[in-house]
């Protein structure tokens, strides 16, 4: 017998309007941050988001990284690791060449412009 999934469960697969245009705009303060500030391990762009933001946005472990991955499939930044300030492995994240990032980023940020706030000189 084939496996039955109501129409319920289906909705859960599917990624909602709302949490893309969220995911867009937290796409584009990283992109922004490393853009500014260069090469950064993932808990500085945290730190450097709740700053700019005067604390407005804390970013958590399981938002941050998973769009630092997203971006990083994408092509738009890339990472190596290094050593940071206090000498602890961290991954480093920079951001790749600017045109062909400008360009992606232009698509999406139509999408998230309504939400974006000036806290990143963007």
């Amino acid at each position: 017998m084939l496996p039955f999934f109501p129409v319920d469960r289906l909705k859960e697969r599917m990624p909602s309007p709302k949490s893309e245009v969220l995911q867009g705009t937290l796409d584009l303060l990283v992109l922004k941050t490393l853009d500014s500030m260069g090469p950064m391990h993932g808990f500085g762009v945290a730190l450097r988001i709740q700053q700019v933001s005067d604390k407005l946005l804390q970013l958590n472990q399981g938002t941050l990284y998973p769009a630092l991955l997203r971006i990083e499939q994408r092509g738009w930044i890339a990472s190596k690791w290094g050593v940071s300030e206090n000498n602890r492995k961290a991954k480093y994240y920079l951001l790749l060449d600017p045109r062909r990032t400008q360009a992606a980023r232009a698509g999406s940020w139509k999408a998230g412009s309504h939400v974006r706030r000036d806290h990143t000189g963007c």
